[in-house]
């Protein structure tokens, strides 16, 4: 990771580091059903979603979820309701076979035809910085192409190490400040 503000909190300044924005902006990007797996519809939304498709029964699998297909009828029918911890993992299958689903998408709308996506990039919160210690920072925008499909690779396979180099390479765009920016408070764009 790039930066000399590898001790964030040493001066009271408020961020995260740039590769976990980066995660949480692609992670913003994805939809899907609003109802608590909780509720009736959540729960019967999901069932449905994972069951249509080899990789719905993957995904389950990976999320730990290890039924009789007798149980998976009974859920299926509504004649049964799994128990709190298979709830929860049914959630996890369902938004891990979402994202898998929407990846190429996601890696369309943001190579936006070679072309890139505008990232606005707002630096670490110095609200609490004593003035001594603040940096002159300001939100910068900069036009990003040619590492989305990394990026939603790398998100998709939970490669902090990979957003995180993905990142370095965004910042080295700045200009001679790209370090300052190595922690920020938040990034965003509209794709």
């Amino acid at each position: 990771m790039a930066g000399r503000w590898m001790d964030l909190g040493a001066f009271n300044a408020r961020g995260l580091p740039g590769a976990d924005a980066l995660g949480v902006a692609i992670e913003r990007m994805v939809t899907g059903i609003a109802s608590p797996v909780d509720s009736e519809r959540g729960l019967a939304a999901r069932l449905n979603y994972l069951t249509k498709t080899d990789a719905g029964y993957e995904a389950m699998d990976r999320a730990g979820i290890h039924v009789s297909p007798r149980t998976l009828m009974a859920w299926l029918a509504e004649e049964r309701i799994p128990n709190k911890a298979n709830r929860s993992r049914l959630d996890a299958a369902y938004w891990d076979l979402r994202r898998r689903n929407v990846a190429a998408d996601l890696k369309k709308r943001l190579n936006n035809h070679g072309r890139g996506t505008r990232v606005e990039i707002n630096p670490v919160d110095q609200s609490r910085v004593e003035g001594r210690h603040q940096r002159d920072l300001s939100s910068r925008s900069i036009t990003v192409r040619g590492v989305w499909d990394r990026a939603v690779d790398a998100w998709i396979d939970d490669d902090l190490d990979e957003l995180d180099a993905i990142w370095d390479d965004i910042i080295q765009d700045l200009g001679s400040e790209y370090d300052a920016y190595s922690n920020v408070s938040s990034i965003g764009w509209a794709a």
